[in-house]
């Protein structure tokens, strides 16, 4: 079942005078997170209003609402800010890394199983799925030339296995 918080970055500071938060997003891009108008802080995924927001250095500048002063919003600071998966536009193709997590990896030629995505390394060039429960580990960049196909609702993804792979 999919899950319907996503977490999307964490609170790491203050910025300025009037309650500004610094964010640091989990995201492909800091711009996803500005689209958004009530994230939902913690895992009690408390709604709150994005008044505004902007990236800065790759971070994200948020004015939350009801956060005036410097102290109300250092009383943020650490929180895990989440979004509804309903409030999201995700391009065709993509996916959430949450839903990737515990998919059945099936070799796309043989059909045969090579195990669980366990675990999801977000390196600069493209994410790379660490794969266990075969014989070995195996790390599979997240790119079109080993993918053959995700089917997050069926519960596997299909991968071109190639040579020392």
């Amino acid at each position: 079942m999919l899950q319907q918080y996503l977490e999307v970055g964490k609170i790491t500071n203050t910025h300025g005078i009037m309650g500004e938060v610094r964010v640091q997003p989990w995201a492909d891009s800091p711009e996803f997170l500005c689209q958004f108008k009530t994230l939902y802080v913690d895992k009690t995924h408390w709604p709150i209003h994005v008044e505004r927001a902007r990236v800065h250095k790759n971070m994200v500048i948020l004015k939350l609402e009801g956060v005036t002063d410097v102290p109300g919003a250092l009383a943020m600071r650490n929180a895990i800010l989440y979004i509804d998966r309903k409030d999201a536009n995700l391009p065709e193709g993509s996916f959430f890394l949450a839903d990737i997590m515990g998919l059945e990896v099936r070799d796309a030629q043989s059909d045969q199983v090579l195990g669980k995505v366990e675990d999801i390394l977000t390196l600069p060039a493209n994410n790379v799925y660490v794969v266990r429960g075969g014989p070995r580990e195996i790390l599979i960049p997240a790119v079109p030339q080993f993918i053959a196909q995700t089917n997050v609702e069926g519960g596997y993804l299909r991968v071109n296995m190639m040579e020392g792979l």
